[in-house]
């Protein structure tokens, strides 16, 4: 796993339209993340033995609820579909979720399956009084605590609170 570099924009967005479709753009997690740049030295990618991108994520800022606590949001997690079992995905997700430990991010929430990020330590225990920005399957809005009780009261529409992409056109999305 490597941080992301300038160069890799291109490909990252052909892997995740491969890997994920057209309706990726249409997320509720989407909303969060147009017109932001991934949180201070978490965006990852993995590359293959030639050094072609075949997987990806990135962590974004987000407070829980206007002016609430800071937390990252995961996603997309993508990896090329025919290496998908391969191990990718959980070595982007353990360096990840190390890389925001590291840095001191209490908590990662993410919208996903259950049965694959519950072996991250991702469950909804914590996500009840949460809610994302426009729809989305309640059981599939998952968290992390990184620091024990970082989502402690946690409650409210989660909001944006990354940087933003300067000089891009609305709706694109590094």
């Amino acid at each position: 796993m490597v941080g992301e570099g300038a160069g890799d924009a291109a490909a990252r967005e052909m892997l995740l339209d491969r890997a994920m479709g057209p309706k990726r753009k249409k997320k509720s997690s989407e909303k969060l993340r147009r017109g932001r740049r991934p949180s201070e030295g978490l965006a990852f990618v993995a590359r293959d033995a030639l050094g072609v991108v075949v997987g990806t994520v990135r962590l974004w800022d987000v407070r829980l609820r206007e002016g609430g606590p800071a937390a990252l949001l995961l996603g997309p997690l993508a990896v090329e579909p025919g290496l998908k079992s391969g191990g990718i995905g959980s070595a982007l997700m353990r360096h990840a979720i190390a890389e925001a430990a590291r840095l001191g991010h209490g908590a990662i929430l993410l919208v996903g399956d259950a049965p694959y990020y519950g072996r991250f330590g991702f469950s909804a225990d914590r996500t009840g009084a949460l809610a994302m920005p426009g729809p989305y399957e309640r059981h599939r809005l998952l968290a992390l605590e990184l620091k024990d009780g970082a989502l402690d009261g946690a409650k409210g529409t989660i909001k944006a609170a990354g940087r933003k992409i300067k000089g891009q056109a609305p709706g694109f999305v590094a």
